[in-house]
């Protein structure tokens, strides 16, 4: 046995035991290691930027105010520290100068950005200022080390009713504001997620619309959210809560409240979009008998 021991310390094959009835040893079996599933990171401050869907118009609380999908996101993300310096109105512009100073303060992990259809409603509308606009926010976010989140738009003319010279014109400005948006995401695809409202489900529903057509109901809301965390689920980051689609938590709204808003707000609105429009619908009608590409998903009038 001493020159078996002998053999098997210097490398030389061992012999074979000269009794039949000795143990052949067998060399231990290795385990096998099992790769470590990559944990999903936590989002511990959230920034939301934008308009009036980043404010939450359309989602009413009791005792006033709103609440929107940037709280719900917020809650479903189990995030610390919202930060929504977001305002009634805003276009791309309006995001660059006045609320990206204090999301790069905030050093979110995430920053959602809501912003442009202002930008479509208004005479001087520029798809390539606002593309320069939204490339300078969204390049200053990711090196602040936030993972980004945009919004494509969807065919608004299919849940406001307007005239047909406008909807023709808002459509074509859609389309290239969704250009824009397609060309930022392209630079950073690992960093940027993009959110397509047009082929969200339920997206063109009557139920996930507020009484003015123009902001998401509480149920739109919760659909955008909800929409949200699945994109950034598949970007590696934890969900601890996910977002119910049962409303709860927000005002009622009565037929009272939308014959009130139509009175009020909706038709007024109506002829001042009409008049900053105006030599865009002459434009529009100049440019009729130019027969022009259709849109997948979208229909000519």
């Amino acid at each position: 046995m001493a020159r078996v021991t002998a053999q098997i310390i210097t490398g030389e094959p061992p012999l074979r035991p000269s009794s039949p009835c000795a143990p052949v040893p067998h060399p231990a079996p290795v385990a096998a290691v099992a790769p470590v599933p990559e944990q999903p990171r936590p989002v511990r401050t959230l920034v939301t930027l934008g308009d009036s869907t980043c404010v939450g118009l359309g989602d009413p609380v009791p005792g006033g105010g709103w609440r929107g999908f940037p709280v719900l996101l917020r809650d479903a993300l189990g995030a610390g520290e919202l930060v929504n310096p977001s305002f009634t109105g805003a276009r791309m512009a309006d995001v660059r100068a006045r609320q990206l100073p204090a999301a790069l303060e905030a050093r979110p992990d995430v920053a959602v950005m809501f912003v442009g259809m202002n930008d479509t409603l208004r005479s001087d509308f520029d798809p390539e200022v606002v593309q320069a606009h939204s490339a300078a926010v969204v390049a200053d976010l990711r090196a602040a080390g936030a993972h980004v989140l945009l919004a494509r738009y969807h065919d608004h003319t299919r849940v406001f009713h307007l005239p047909a010279p406008l909807r023709r014109a808002l459509r074509r400005r859609i389309i290239a504001l969704n250009t824009a948006t397609d060309a930022v995401a392209a630079q950073d695809p690992a960093g940027i997620g993009v959110l397509d409202l047009d082929l969200l489900p339920g997206g063109y529903e009557r139920d996930a619309w507020a009484v003015d057509r123009l902001h998401p109901s509480e149920l739109g809301h919760r659909m955008l959210a909800s929409a949200l965390t699945d994109l950034l689920t598949t970007a590696g980051f934890a969900v601890p809560h996910p977002v119910s689609l049962e409303c709860a938590g927000g005002r009622r709204v009565t037929a009272a409240h939308r014959v009130a808003w139509l009175l009020v707000k909706g038709v007024p609105w109506l002829v001042r979009r009409s008049r900053d429009f105006g030599p865009v619908i002459v434009q529009s009608l100049m440019n009729e008998m130019v027969r022009r590409p259709v849109v997948a998903g979208w229909q000519r009038d």
